[in-house]
Formats: structure tokens, sequence, C-alpha cells
């Protein structure tokens, strides 16, 4: 059973936002913009790169070619040329401009669009770079709104413009400052002026973290892409990788299982190796800092080698941080870092809300306190733990998930006779797993209120830890399905317009919920428990129930 939210009656100071659909513009006199010209010649850089490697194959291997291996090749060689022609015209069909109140961008040749925001429901501006970017002086800057189409593609994205221009545009639309497009010396800071806060740096690349990012089920996946376009690229020129790789050695000798564990161990290096080199390219020059700018302070990050990428984030829209660790890799002391924030979407492809690569769960906590500002940070705060009547309520979906299951596998015996009469054991076996899962999962729950901030801890598979401030709860929700309501828990969930929405302390104890919601927000319950002390008096046993 669940109940509507509370809402405070009082003005809350962080309300929900809404979203950030395009606006119409009020008409304007300034001048429509183009992206820079360079775009155009790294579009046809782009395209002649495309045709490269079928103009060696056909020019120096024609005669030799098979040309069912080509197939490939000449697909990705007509992708590139479709993308850069794509982008050339994209170029030709995009005007922007940026006024006193809105960023308007019209793009499209057979369907026009015209996008527009206004500038103060601008949330983050982002500058990023691929390597042919960096090389033409170029970087591709996307304007946040809070707003993430379910493609996870942004708000609005400039692709591309000068350096400059994208410093510039980062000072103007994140801070509100004038806009001035003749001068691209306009961004740069006047001599001898000195900055009101130094710059703070919490964390900077640790070669050591990409040992958190090496060992992981994608290694074999990236190994199977690098494998399987190595072969097909060979194979175009004439080279057999597979018989390459069936004369190294006796394979029948070996026999079938070593073959096996060669070929898997093998794969795994090759997955390792290229997820320790992604890792690299991706979080070169990493830096972590607290930046001032003129509305205040920006948490920023920097990073990449081939790509380089600049995120920053306004300190007044910061909320809170959540720390996950994943139970596979707990035993490494790894952990994932975000922080809640108003405007970042988690569904986003770019994870803006990211402020560290996987790493140390030390280094997470440390940086969280730093960034927060609280000493000591929310996350070391000793958590309650939970009743044991949640245990009994894991235990209890582990039994039932693992009879599920085993009744499946009966089910398909006794329909299929090809299938082993005593398949329905192995569903038997899954009990000793979701009993343990249950276990881990009991053990993650816990919650406290601390310096303002709501603390929860929850999650088997992933255990996250999350704090969030006590003023950015705009309502509290309380839920008891038929199960929790026998065992005497409740969950409460804060609603709130930063993260994911909405925060839950999962299988508290009943009489220690409300409690829990009016420490996080003082006063939000006082006429509900008012209403209940009265309803107490004159009602005893209605009066027990959880509001």
């Amino acid at each position: 059973m669940s109940t509507e939210p509370i809402r405070p009656a009082t003005d809350v100071p962080d309300q929900p936002e809404q979203p950030a659909a395009d606006e119409p513009a009020p008409e304007s006199d300034l001048p429509w913009q183009r992206l820079d010209t360079r775009v155009v010649w790294v579009d046809t850089a782009k395209t002649v790169l495309s045709m490269v490697p079928a103009s060696v194959a056909i020019a120096f291997f024609g005669a030799e070619i098979n040309w069912n291996t080509m197939g490939p090749i000449l697909f990705a060689t007509a992708f590139g040329v479709l993308g850069g022609l794509a982008d050339l015209l994209r170029w030709v069909k995009t005007r922007y401009r940026i006024t006193e109140t809105h960023v308007e961008r019209r793009t499209g040749l057979l369907v026009r669009q015209h996008r527009s925001i206004r500038r103060d429901r601008i949330r983050s501006v982002d500058t990023s770079a691929r390597f042919r970017h960096k090389l033409a002086g170029l970087r591709v800057v996307t304007v946040g709104a809070g707003q993430h189409s379910a493609a996870g593609e942004a708000a609005l994205t400039l692709d591309a413009v000068r350096a400059e221009t994208a410093q510039r545009l980062r000072q103007e639309l994140l801070y509100g400052g004038p806009v001035e497009r003749d001068d691209p010396a306009a961004a740069e800071p006047a001599a001898g002026a000195t900055p009101a806060h130094e710059e703070q740096v919490f964390a900077r690349l640790d070669r050591s973290w990409v040992l958190y990012n090496m060992f992981s089920f994608w290694a074999f996946l990236m190994a199977a892409g690098l494998l399987w376009g190595t072969y097909w690229a060979l194979n175009m020129f004439g080279i057999d990788l597979r018989g390459f790789v069936e004369g190294l050695a006796d394979w029948d000798a070996i026999g079938t299982g070593w073959t096996i564990a060669i070929a898997v161990a093998t794969v795994g290096v090759i997955g390792v190796v290229g997820l320790a080199i992604n890792f690299f390219t991706e979080n070169w020059r990493f830096v972590l800092a607290r930046v001032p700018g003129d509305r205040g302070t920006v948490l920023r990050t920097t990073q990449g080698l081939f790509k380089t990428r600049e995120v920053n984030r306004d300190d007044n829209r910061l909320r809170g941080a959540q720390i996950d660790e994943p139970l596979l890799w707990r035993w490494m002391g790894m952990a994932d870092t975000s922080v809640i924030s108003t405007g970042l979407s988690i569904w986003s492809m770019t994870p803006s809300a990211q402020i560290l690569p996987r790493g140390p769960v030390s280094v997470a906590r440390r940086v969280v306190g730093e960034v927060l500002e609280t000493d000591p940070s929310p996350l070391d705060r000793p958590l309650r733990r939970h009743p044991r009547r949640a245990l009994r309520r894991r235990i209890g979906w582990a039994l039932i998930s693992t009879a599920a299951v085993t009744g499946l596998l009966v089910w398909l015996t006794t329909l299929i006779d090809a299938m082993h009469d005593r398949l329905w054991l192995a569903g038997l076996g899954l009990l000793p797993v979701t009993l343990a899962l249950a276990v881990v999962a009991y053990r993650s729950l816990g919650h406290t209120v601390a310096d303002g901030y709501l603390v929860t801890r929850s999650g088997a598979w992933t255990r996250s830890t999350v704090a969030l401030q006590g003023r950015a709860v705009v309502g509290v929700m309380f839920r008891q399905s038929l199960l929790q309501r026998r065992l005497g828990l409740a969950t409460v969930t804060v609603t709130t317009a930063a993260g994911h929405g909405g925060y839950q302390a999962i299988d508290v104890a009943s009489a220690a919920a409300v409690d829990l919601a009016d420490s996080t927000v003082p006063g939000l319950l006082t006429e509900f428990r008012a209403t209940a002390a009265d309803d107490d008096a004159s009602e005893p046993v209605e009066a027990q129930a959880l509001p």
C-alpha cells in the first residue's frame, strides 16, 4: 500500500524543475551565426580518410583480393563517406545565436528544426573535442538544461566552434555574462587581474586506478570486437589469421580442455590490455577541481587524451553525493562516485554527474567530504542498522525465487522429453546463492541523518550510499507492501528535483519511519503528527497505522 507524497506547507528552496522543452524565443534583431568554417575541412579530411583503406587494397592487391571479404571494409568506407557528407550538410544548414534571454539553433534540410533554451534554465555547459577537432582547434559545446531525450541526446549541441569561442560561450552561458561575439580575447582575464578565490584541486589521475578498471566482463567483449575487426582487416589483404593461429601448436594433442583454457586466457589478456589502454585515453590528465566564477564556484572535471572533455557543474545546484560499490569488486574496495545536482540527468549518454573515475572507495569518501565541505563526511557517519525483520523479508524472497525457478524447470522437464529428468535439481542449487544475496542485501541496509544530510544505503549487487541535503527534499512518501505491513516495516521515499528524483530508505521499522522523515526536514510532518496524536486520544487502535 502506498500513500501520496507529503509536501511541506512552507516554501521549499529547491522546487522540482519543469521539463526543459523547446520554447519559442522572442523576436530578436541579432544576426544568426554559422559554425566555424574549419568544420568543412575537418569533414572533408574525414571523408577522404574513409576511402583510404579500400583504395589501398584495390590499388596494391587488386588481383588477389577476395571480394567476399571486402564487404566489411566497403561498408565502413561507405559509412565514413556518408558521415562526412552529412556533417558537411549539417554545417551548411546550421545557424545559432545567443540573445539576452535565449540560446537558439536552427538546423535541418528536409525537416527544419528550431530549438531554443532560456538562459536562466541552463544547468551545464560542457566542452569536448575529438582528435580531429583538437588538430583543427575546434570544440563541441553542449548546453544542458536538465533535459535528455530517450536517446540520450543533450538539450543543445554546437558542433563545432573555435576553442576560444567555446571558452567564451561557457563563461557567458554558465555565469550569465554579457555576450561579446567579435572579441575572442574577451574570455581572457585582464592583465594583472586576480581571481576572487584560488582553484581548489580535489583529485588528479592516479595510475593505480587502472587496476580497478581492467578486470571486468567487458574485457571479453572488447577482445571479441578487436579480434573480429583484425580478422576481417587482415583477410582482406590475403592474410589468414585463423590459419596462423591453427599452425601455432598441435591443438589435437593439447586436448579440448586445454585449448579452451588457452583461448579464454588469451582473449582475457587482450581484453584487459584493451581496457587499460581505454582507461588511460579517456582519463588522461584527469583533474577534479573547484574553480571560481562570476556567480560563485563550479565543480570542474577535465580529462581525455585523443578526445578531451570538460564538464562544469554549478556548486549552487549541488545537493549531495552518491557512492556505488559493485558486489563482485567490493573486495577490491572499488567505487563509482557521482554528485547529486539539479539539471544533471543520470540517463544521458555522457555521465555529467560522475566526478571520479572508478577507483578506491577511500579516495571516493575523502573527495565527497571535500566537495560537500563537511568534516567528517556524511558518508563516513555510522549508520543505523535496520531490524532483523528486514532479513526475514529478503530470505522469503530468496525462497520464493528459488521455488519459482525449480517449478519452471520441473514443468519444462515434463513438457520436453529430451530434457534430463533431474534437471530441476539445478533450481535447488540456486538456493545458497539467493540466500547469500539476501544476507548481503540486509547487511547493506542503513540510514542516518547528520549535518543536514539524509544518508541511506542499500543494494545487493551494487551497494549505493547516498547523502542528500535535507533542504533539497520536496516531498516524502511512505509505502508498505502486504509483507512489510505484516513484519512492521516501511519504505520511506524522499523526492527531490536533483539526481534520480527520489531516494529510498528501505525496510525501516514502521515506528521509526515518521521520525526519520521529520529528522530529515524538521517541521515537515509536525501538523500530521499533531493530527495523529489527536486521533490517538480518541481511537487508540487506528492511531497505530502508518501515516
